[in-house]
């Protein structure tokens, strides 16, 4: 593992390659991948559209603090609020299941 006086700079993702050769981090990281993937969709969406998290929020009938708490991943949204959320990105919500 790389060890923090030994770099100046570390990308994101060497440092997560890294982190998941632990065992434990990546089971954790697996078990929380859906969360992730959520957030991220959300986020890149939003990004996309040119919107911040309050005109976002101003679309959909929200809260900006309600949009930033699940880009952190400090709540979960409903199914409801995701179609919200999809017709406010002008976007169409789909939910896959893949078999591995």
């Amino acid at each position: 593992m790389i060890q923090p006086k030994d770099r100046k700079h570390l990308d994101f993702d060497v440092f997560l390659k890294e982190s998941l050769k632990n065992p434990k981090i990546k089971a954790e990281y697996d078990r929380l991948q859906p969360e992730f993937a959520v957030i991220r969709a959300m986020i890149d969406a939003r990004v996309k559209k040119g919107l911040t998290q309050d005109k976002l929020a101003q679309k959909i009938g929200t809260k900006q603090s309600v949009i930033s708490r699940l880009e952190r991943g400090n709540a979960n949204p409903s199914i409801g609020f995701l179609k919200k959320l999809a017709q406010a990105l002008n976007s169409h919500l789909e939910i896959k299941f893949i078999s591995r």
